[in-house]
């Protein structure tokens, strides 16, 4: 553990970071491993379910290698060689591409294991955490975040804190408490999602692919099936059980007026029995969260604040996919974080402000095509016709794996890379 020694007067950190996911964990690794002191916060306790679909694709796997984690297979990692996509009677398995930029694999893993993989690996490389941590809302000092305000532990022994640092980075999740204490909300022209998952006992446990389906059968009425504009995903985790979950759109009519878990039961009542997806097989309840998607929460830079991750809505609106997303948010923070702690005055306030233009250049153009899409599929027709005569195009649907998994080589990839790279090149910026 580091030994406290900001840089700043009467400050408990050189850096505050607020959440201990995906996005706060990897931002504390690189700040501490820089030599900063990372005050980490988490509002729960390791180890700490958390709803999710386990599964990582190759853009995730580089993530944590970049990291230094050990992704091997020995150290507890399921690897697959791809996604195997199901709809309009076709079944179609799709290997992972192999480009410059990626790793051939992707792989699965439970959350409630890897989160805390994750923020060991921060303490090993120095971040301070303090768990039982609720962070509630910024304290500002002349229009500039200065620190947070909050409390340790429930009940009784509940007491109020405050720290103090010249930075705070919110990895505070959907919930993104920072952000609304500073009138930050999120902006309702950009998609969320809900997804809800469950595990089940199941022959299916051992799987070499990452399964997606893009028939969403609402059959809660049998006389009147609706096809709704979603995904369902079938993972599984090589230890008798998968995960099996669902997403939806808010760009959908079915948003928010839906009962999610039972249009899960009713969808996988549509599955062969001998999968075992049903009540009687169930491993635990059926677990609901909210995906933030397309930058749907900006600015990502206030004075003394950046926004990562989840907080800054940046789930992928092509896939759902999160956590990919979340660590390349926090690693380009980091850096931002880094050069501004190094500087002083208006040198470091650009570097902070550097953040959400570098945001921009990573992902602006992609999501905003996938903001787009996210609309269109929010049509059962569209949605009905790209399933019935996309999918038996094997070579089409190749380059859609690419474009929706956002994994293609930006200069030395081939002719789809290539085309892709164009497309968010010409849409503008978020």
């Amino acid at each position: 553990m580091a030994a406290p020694n900001p840089t700043t007067s009467g400050a408990d950190a050189d850096v505050i970071v607020v959440g201990a996911g995906p996005a706060g964990s990897t931002a504390a690794a690189y700040l501490a491993r820089a030599g900063l002191d990372v005050l980490l916060l988490e509002k729960s306790t390791f180890p700490r379910p958390k709803v999710c679909g386990d599964g990582f694709t190759p853009r995730g796997m580089k993530q944590l290698i970049d990291l230094g984690i050990d992704c091997s297979e020995q150290n507890g990692w399921l690897h697959n060689k791809g996604l195997r996509v199901v709809g309009g009677g076709v079944t179609l398995e799709l290997d992972w591409p192999t480009l410059a930029s990626f790793p051939n694999f992707g792989a699965v893993r439970p959350r409630q294991d890897f989160d805390e993989l994750l923020v060991r690996h921060a303490e090993k490389s120095g971040a301070r955490l303090h768990e039982d941590t609720t962070v509630t809302e910024a304290v500002t000092d002349r229009g500039r975040v200065v620190g947070v305000t909050g409390h340790v532990g429930k009940g009784k022994d509940k007491r109020e804190v405050t720290f103090r640092a010249p930075l705070t980075l919110a990895c505070d999740g959907v919930s993104a408490r920072l952000a609304l204490s500073l009138g930050m909300g999120k902006r309702d022209d950009r998609p969320m999602g809900v997804a809800v998952r469950r595990y089940y006992n199941s022959p299916r446990t051992h799987d070499d692919y990452l399964e997606s389906h893009l028939e969403l059968w609402d059959r809660s009425d049998p006389a009147n099936p609706k096809l709704l504009p979603g995904y369902g995903w079938i993972f599984g985790m090589g230890d008798g059980t998968s995960n099996v979950g669902l997403g939806i759109l808010s760009t959908s009519k079915a948003y928010g007026s839906t009962d999610y878990r039972a249009l899960l039961r009713s969808w996988l009542e549509g599955t062969p029995e001998e999968w075992g997806y049903r009540d009687e097989n169930a491993v635990g309840t059926v677990g609901g969260a909210a995906l933030p998607m397309g930058f749907n929460r900006v600015p990502h830079y206030r004075p003394g604040l950046l926004l990562v991750g989840d907080a800054g809505g940046m789930v992928n609106p092509f896939n759902g996919e999160g956590i990919a997303y979340a660590m390349e948010s926090a690693a380009i923070a980091s850096r931002c974080a880094v050069q501004s702690l190094a500087r002083s005055g208006a040198s470091a306030e650009a570097a902070l402000a550097g953040y959400p233009a570098a945001m921009s250049q990573a992902l602006g153009g992609y999501y905003r095509i996938g903001n787009i899409f996210s609309k269109l599929i929010g049509n059962p027709t569209i949605m009905g016709m790209a399933t019935k005569y996309g999918l038996p195009r094997v070579t089409l649907m190749r380059f859609i794996l690419k474009l929706l998994a956002n994994l293609y080589d930006p200069r030395d990839g081939g002719v789809s890379d290539r085309v892709i790279t164009a497309m968010t090149k010409v849409a503008p910026s978020l």
